[in-house]
């Protein structure tokens, strides 16, 4: 059985409404899109925090190797990551 832990959240008004039309418009319910929008700023932390102490612990990356880097991901400094 998995553990379910109900909560009690508060938004602006706007910002309720939106969260609700997102959840509305990607065909799940509430709770559904809030355990996924939260589970990925968990991760978005957990990554910002490793690459805080990577970077603490580590030489600061070259613009050769940034540009390697684009390249192999396909992706340019001018562009938004998709």
């Amino acid at each position: 059985m998995v553990k379910v832990d109900k909560m009690s959240v508060s938004f602006d008004g706007e910002l309720g409404d939106a969260v609700r039309d997102a959840a509305r418009r990607a065909g799940v319910g509430l709770s559904a899109w809030l355990a996924v929008a939260a589970a990925a700023k968990l991760r978005a932390d957990a990554l910002a925090e490793f690459l805080d102490s990577w970077e603490t612990a580590n030489p600061a990356l070259t613009p050769e190797e940034l540009a390697r880097a684009e390249r192999e991901l396909g992706l340019r400094a001018d562009q938004p990551a998709a």
